[in-house]
């Protein structure tokens, strides 16, 4: 028909994967589920979308993990800190002079390749999960496409690590996006750069900022500056390396390539203000120049899919402890704001400070909150876990990623071994498995 604006696609494609664990993604969540699975004797199969694993830290450049703990405990033990530990014993240089958060991004490929290679769970990259078909209100596949094919994947159960909740909206499940208004925070186009002076460098890098927007360097007068982050000197001595996490780009939703197109062009040709601005009004960065970008837009929201049990502020202000507590975290909240404008920025500055911890303090995180409503075997890990905005921004960040990703991939091997929907695992084996891990509960 001439003027038909939809066609009806069918073909056959193959069962080409039948596993007890399906892992979609292969973030920091991803990696976690699936090594904590596999571990426990489940087989595992992880499609991740790009050539590595490790997520926003190697694919969208953030150059430092965020804390790992409260002060007084290493809240993202286990396998968060096998990969602390790795990174440690193996950087050169500079990096053991700078304790972790920095991410040396090459290391963190090597580190995820190896630990997830031992833990024999199988794995494809370039692999995107498409679709996922029920059968009432469980997912009986999912339909995948990758290079060179188009295939079917079958598991007992699922875990969604794709960080913008995709297999769990594929499936049906409830989502949230936003705030009230339907806006989200805005994103950062994060880089690599070289030839850096570190000894001559005098945080913080927003001091200038206001001179340089009277001096007319900047098209968008945004005053959060997150800044330039000291990276590994091991691995390139000499050449004054750093990770800036800076320039925001909102109106992104990263469920559409058409406005993430949009974004990533936009924040290229703002990378170009950036380097007038280090280079020629703070010290240090006299010589510096970004090396390469990101291939693609840091996302700090989008979907938060919903779960047997939504966290929420009242948890954090609370520091809430559960009884199906699988971890705890203490990152403050950190709304980036989603309008660039002098209100949205005092609104985000207010609350980064009002809600944060003293030393030792932090709250729990239930295994309801990654259990997905609604359908029997999907769980969730990651920064869409079931949260409302407040709570998902403190543990959107990559250390909580590796606490409810572990958890997750521990449910879901004592569910698969069950036959039981994941919401029916018995935490009590769940818990024995976590500390068997190394978890901190």
């Amino acid at each position: 028909m001439e003027n038909a604006r939809t066609v009806t696609y069918r073909r056959e494609i193959p069962v080409e994967i039948e596993t007890d664990v399906f892992v979609a993604g292969g973030g920091p969540a991803g990696v976690a589920a699936a090594i904590a699975a596999a571990r426990f004797g489940a087989r595992v199969f992880i499609a991740e979308q790009t050539a590595n694993f490790g997520g926003a830290a190697t694919n969208m450049l953030i150059p430092c993990h965020m804390q790992f703990g409260d002060g007084e405990n290493f809240l993202a033990a286990g396998i968060g800190k096998e990969i602390y530990d790795y990174m440690k014993e193996h950087a050169e240089g500079g990096y053991k002079k700078y304790t972790p958060p920095a991410i040396p991004v090459e290391l963190y490929k090597r580190c995820c390749d190896e630990l997830v290679a031992a833990s024999g769970a199988d794995f494809m990259f370039y692999t995107t999960v498409i679709d996922a078909v029920r059968d009432g209100s469980r997912i009986d596949h999912v339909v995948c496409v990758a290079k060179g094919q188009m295939f079917a994947a079958r598991a007992k159960i699922y875990i969604d690590c794709t960080g913008d909740g995709e297999l769990s909206a594929l499936a049906g499940a409830e989502c949230e996006y936003g705030d009230e208004h339907g806006r989200v925070m805005a994103a950062t186009l994060c880089s690599i750069w070289a030839g850096i002076d570190w000894p001559r460098v005098v945080p913080p890098d927003s001091r200038e900022l206001e001179r340089a927007f009277a001096d007319g360097v900047f098209t968008n007068i945004d005053r959060h500056l997150p800044g330039m982050f000291r990276l590994s000197e091991g691995e390139a001595p000499g050449l004054g390396v750093g990770g800036l996490n800076g320039g925001h780009i909102y109106d992104v939703d990263a469920r559409s390539a058409r406005s993430l197109t949009r974004g990533i062009i936009a924040a290229r040709r703002q990378l170009d203000e950036y380097k007038k601005y280090y280079r020629e009004y703070l010290t240090g960065f006299e010589n510096s120049h970004p090396v390469i970008s990101a291939p693609y837009l840091g996302i700090r929201e989008s979907r938060r899919v919903m779960g047997e049990y939504v966290m929420t502020l009242d948890d954090f202000l609370s520091r809430a402890s559960f009884e199906d507590e699988i971890g705890r975290y203490a990152y403050p909240v950190d709304i980036h704001s989603p309008t660039n404008d002098d209100a949205g920025y005092r609104k985000f500055a207010d609350e980064h400070q009002r809600y944060r911890y003293k030393k030792g303090e932090s709250y729990g995180i239930p295994y309801r909150a990654l259990v997905v409503r609604g359908i029997d075997n999907l769980l969730v890990a990651g920064r869409c876990i079931s949260a409302d905005r407040y709570i998902q921004s403190s543990i959107r960040v990559i250390p909580g990623c590796y606490i409810t990703g572990q958890a997750a991939g521990v449910g879901a091997s004592v569910a698969a071994e069950s036959g039981k929907p994941a919401r029916e695992a018995d935490y009590g084996e769940i818990r024995k498995r976590l500390e068997k891990l190394g978890a901190y509960l």
